[in-house]
C-alpha cells in the first residue's frame, strides 16, 4: 500500500529518513477510496477492526466488510441530504459505528467534526453556530441526547439529528433501523480536491475558547508516518491506542496511519479507565502495539505487571503530554520495552518523534519528523543554539507540509497570529541537545518566572515523579510580592501514601526536588488533591489550577 504514496518505503537511519522521505501525492486524494477500498480489493479477508467492550461484546470486521458497511452508511446519509462540504458533528464515544460513519462521510466529501460526549448545551451551541453544523450523529446516551435537545432552539443550521442505539427519542432519526433500507451507494461524480476541508477539530486547549482547526484531505496522508514509522506497524500488527473519539489522538492512533500499514485497529470500548482491565484486554487479545498518554502508563506501572501475559506486546509509544523519565524507566524495568515518545498538536500530525531506527532518550520527544521543517526560536525570532530553550515552530516554504492544518476556520486573525511570515508557531517550548533530540519544557504560558529565573513546569514535575508517593502532579506559578511568582505543586498521591499527607510529606517532597534538580525550582507551595483537572485528551489544565488559586 505505502509504495503508492512514498518513493522510498523503508529506512535504516535518521540520515536515510531525513534525506529520502518523499510523498507521492495523487490528485483528489480520498482516504476512504484510495486506501480503504483498495485494501478491500487486495486484502478482502484481512482483519481491519477488532472491536470489544467492557460488557464482553466483540466484533471482527474485515476490509471488505468495512467497504460494504461504509458504502451503506454513505448511501443512507445521502438520503438525508448530506453531501460534499456539509459539516457533520459526531458524538459517538467509542461505538463501533464511529469507524463506519467516518469513512462514509469521507466518501461523501462531507466535513467531519468529531466531538466528545461530555459537551454541555453551551458547548454544542458554540460548535453548531461557529461551524454551521448541518447534522449531528450521536450515541443514545441520556446525557448526550439531553444536551443536544437543549441546544436545538439555538442551533438553526442543524437540520438532521441522527442517533445510534436502542433508545431513540422523538425528533431523531433511528440510524440502526433506517440504514437497512438505504439504496445501493452511488459514488458522487466529484468528491473532493486535496485542499478541500475534510476534518475539523475544536481544540481542547489549556486556555480560552476552543479553536476550530480545519484540515484538508491530505491530512490523512500525513499520518502515514505516524502509523507506519512511529508506531512501527505492518500487516499482522494489532494496535491499541487509548483515545476518546472526540479528540485528535483518535485519528492518530485508531484510523489513518494504522490502516495505511494494513494493521488491525483494536478498540476497547469502556466507560471508566481501570489499569487492570486494560491490561487484561492486552493479554487476552494478544495486542502487539500499544500507544497511550503518559497518564495511562503512570497507572499501569503501579500494577503488578508480572500477573499479566504481555508476551505478544512488541512496541509501545506515547504522546499527548511530556513523558517523565521515571515512568519510562519503570515501564522498561517491568516489561523490557522502551517507550517511543512523539509530539504533535491538533493542528499537525506528528512533528517530532522517536523512530524505530533510533535509540530513545528517556524524556525526549525525539527528532523532527522529516515531513516538517522544525526549528526552535528565541523571542526575537532568531534560531536557538543547542541547549537553549525556545519555541517549537514549523517553517513553511512554498507549499504547506502534508499534515499541517489549513487554518483556524472563520478566524483569519487567530490564524495570522499563529502562522505568519512563513512560520507556524506551536506555542510549545523545548530545547535541543547536541544529538538533535528535542526536550519539552512546557507551554509558553506555563513558564514560571520566579526571582529572575525561568522555570519550566515539566522539569519540576519530572523531579517529583521520581518520588514513590507521587502518581501525578502539576506545577504552576502563584503570584508573590517578593519573588514575582513562586512554584506550586498540585499532587495526586498513591493510595498507600494518602494517609501520610501532611507537613512532613510536604517537606520530604520539597527536599526531594532540591536533590533532583536545581534547588531554586522546588515548590514552595504543595497541595494534595484526588485528581488533576484535564482536557478530554488527557492534558493537564494548569490554567484551571491557576484560576482557582486566583479566586476566579
Amino acid at each position: 500500500m505505502i509504495e503508492r504514496f512514498l518513493k522510498q518505503t523503508s529506512f535504516t537511519s535518521v540520515e536515510d529518513y531525513n534525506k529520502n522521505l518523499e510523498f507521492i501525492i495523487p490528485e483528489n486524494f480520498n482516504f476512504a477510496y484510495d486506501v480503504m477500498d483498495v485494501w478491500a480489493e487486495e486484502k478482502p479477508d484481512g482483519l481491519a477492526l477488532l472491536w470489544t467492550n467492557d460488557q464482553g461484546a466483540e466484533i471482527r470486521t474485515t476490509f471488505a466488510q468495512l467497504k460494504e458497511q461504509s458504502d451503506q452508511a454513505a448511501s443512507y446519509l445521502q438520503t438525508l441530504g448530506i453531501g460534499k462540504g456539509d459539516p457533520v458533528m459526531l458524538i459517538l464515544k467509542r461505538r463501533y459505528e464511529w469507524w463506519i460513519v467516518m469513512l462514509a462521510l469521507h466518501k461523501l466529501g462531507a466535513v467531519v467534526i468529531p466531538a466528545t460526549h461530555m459537551l454541555t448545551k453551551h458547548d454544542i451551541i458554540y460548535r453548531n453556530t461557529r461551524a454551521s453544523v448541518k447534522a449531528i450523529i450521536c450515541v443514545d446516551d441520556p446525557y448526550v441526547l439531553g444536551q443536544i435537545q437543549l441546544s436545538k432552539a439555538e442551533s438553526p443550521t442543524v437540520s438532521q439529528y441522527i442517533a445510534i442505539g436502542q433508545h431513540i427519542p422523538e425528533g431523531f432519526h433511528d440510524y440502526l433501523k433506517e440504514i437497512s433500507s438505504a439504496p445501493v451507494f452511488q459514488r458522487p461524480a466529484f468528491v473532493n480536491h486535496n485542499e478541500d476541508t475534510m476534518l475539523m477539530y475544536f481544540t481542547s486547549g489549556t486556555s480560552g475558547e476552543p479553536k476550530m482547526v480545519a484540515h484538508d484531505f491530505l491530512y490523512a496522508m500525513g499520518h502515514l508516518t505516524t502509523g507506519v514509522f512511529w508506531h512501527n506497524l505492518h500487516e499482522g500488527s494489532l494496535h491499541l491506542t487509548v483515545a476518546d473519539t472526540g479528540w485528535g489522538k483518535a485519528v492518530w492512533g485508531k484510523f489513518y496511519g494504522q490502516w495505511f500499514a494494513g494493521a488491525t485497529v483494536f478498540v476497547f470500548d469502556h466507560e471508566k479507565f481501570n489499569a487492570d482491565t486494560l491490561l487484561r484486554q492486552i493479554e487476552k487479545y494478544h495486542v502487539t502495539s500499544f500507544c497511550a498518554p503518559p497518564t495511562i502508563y503512570r497507572f499501569m506501572i503501579r500494577e503488578d505487571l508480572s500477573k499479566y501475559d504481555l508476551s505478544a506486546l512488541e512496541y509501545c509509544t506515547t504522546a499527548g503530554e511530556a513523558l517523565n523519565p521515571a515512568v519510562f524507566d519503570k515501564f522498561k524495568e517491568k516489561t523490557g520495552i522502551q517507550m517511543m515518545e512523539g509530539f504533535g498538536q491538533t493542528e499537525t500530525t506528528m512533528t517530532l518523534g522517536t523512530f524505530p531506527w533510533m535509540t530513545p532518550k528517556p524524556g525526549s520527544m525525539g527528532i523532527p519528523n522529516a515531513q516538517y521543517d522544525i526549528d526552535l526560536l528565541r523571542a526575537d525570532g532568531t534560531s536557538c543554539e543547542d541547549g537553549e530553550k525556545g519555541e517549537i515552530v514549523v517553517r513553511v516554504g512554498k507549499s504547506k507540509p502534508i499534515g499541517l492544518f489549513k487554518e483556524y476556520y472563520r478566524d483569519a486573525e487567530l490564524t495570522q497570529e499563529a502562522w505568519h511570515d512563513g512560520i507556524y508557531h506551536t506555542g510549545d517550548m523545548a530545547w535541543r541537545d547536541e544529538d538533535g533530540y528535542y526536550w519539552f519544557e512546557g507551554r509558553i504560558d506555563d513558564v514560571i518566572k520566579s526571582s529572575g529565573y525561568r522555570i519550566g513546569p515539566f522539569e519540576v514535575e519530572s523531579a517529583l515523579m521520581t518520588h514513590p508517593a507521587v502518581v501525578e502532579c502539576a506545577i504552576t506559578g502563584v503570584p508573590d510580592d517578593i519573588r514575582g511568582m513562586v512554584v506550586k505543586a498540585t499532587i495526586v498521591l498513591g493510595k498507600e501514601w494518602k494517609d501520610k499527607a501532611g507537613e512532613d510529606l510536604i517537606k520530604e517532597l520539597q527536599q526531594h526536588v532540591k536533590r533532583e534538580t536545581a534547588p531554586y525550582k522546588y515548590p514552595r507551595i504543595v497541595e494534595f488533591v484526588d485528581e488533576l483537572p484535564k482536557t478530554i485528551s488527557g492534558k493537564i489544565r494548569r490554567v484551571e489550577i491557576r484560576k482557582k488559586d486566583a479566586g476566579k
